[in-house]
């Protein structure tokens, strides 16, 4: 229980990545805070469900990342928040030429101003204990590029380049700030989106994953949800005091290409 006592803020984790980086948070020791733009009893319950199985506080609180107010909101109601998890995005697919404006405004909004927001909401309280912890998830995408995808990656560079200057500004403080960029990741929202490339592909599950899903990845396996939240655990831990204002890439060798 490595981070007992610490109190952790997950962005956009009642599914998903956040989900699963808010898991294996608590089953190593930390309180810990879901969040999405919903109030919903399940989001509630959730949150309860993960306190009872890790034995560790866990509430659930609603704000909207595409409001700044709230985002800072969050932090403030939390209470405290040792380890900032910005995990909250939304992807649209377009060429830039028609790429719909309110949706450009909207991803840079939720995927990169809210870690800005939270952000700096919490630098204040971690400064103030001499320790913290920021991860950010950003993407693959936050170190190269596919077509169509231009709000998203904008956003995603803009994370990685957030974190590094985080990182500057908070060396020697006993905080670290670090992006960690999945590939592809096996989520209920990838998940459902399988047979529908079945179809289309006219292919069984295992090839349209391996050659159409994963072509850009070259092992062939997606990543999990639990493989990014051990990564964050680990960023979070002593071992890694001294990993900052870096990219840790789980991508199947993605990147490496």
């Amino acid at each position: 229980m490595q981070l007992a006592g610490k109190t952790a803020i997950v962005t956009g984790s009642n599914s998903g990545i956040g989900l699963g980086v808010a898991r294996e948070l608590a089953r190593a020791g930390a309180d810990v805070v879901l969040n999405s733009f919903t109030d919903r009893e399940e989001d509630h319950a959730l949150a309860a469900e993960i306190g009872r199985e890790f034995s560790v506080g866990a509430r659930y609180i609603k704000a909207d990342m595409s409001k700044g107010v709230e985002c800072r909101a969050l932090v403030e109601l939390a209470g405290g928040c040792d380890i900032l998890v910005n995990n909250a995005g939304i992807q649209h697919v377009a060429p830039v030429d028609e790429f719909p404006v309110e949706k450009w405004e909207a991803i840079l909004a939720i995927n990169l101003s809210s870690a800005f927001h939270t952000t700096a909401a919490a630098l204040p309280g971690m400064r103030a204990n001499g320790w913290g912890r920021v991860v950010n998830i950003a993407s693959a995408h936050g170190l190269t590029a596919s077509p169509f995808k231009s709000a998203y990656i904008a956003a995603k560079h803009g994370v990685v380049g957030l974190s590094k200057t985080v990182a500057l500004e908070t060396a020697g403080q006993g905080i670290t700030c670090n992006a960690i960029c999945p590939g592809y990741v096996l989520t209920p929202l990838v998940e459902a989106q399988i047979p529908d490339q079945m179809k289309v592909h006219n292919m069984d599950r295992e090839t349209v994953i391996r050659e159409v899903m994963l072509q850009r990845q070259p092992s062939r396996q997606f990543a999990t949800v639990e493989e990014i939240g051990g990564t964050t655990v680990f960023l979070c831990s002593s071992a890694a005091a001294q990993i900052t204002g870096t990219t840790i890439s789980v991508d199947g060798g993605w990147t490496a290409l």
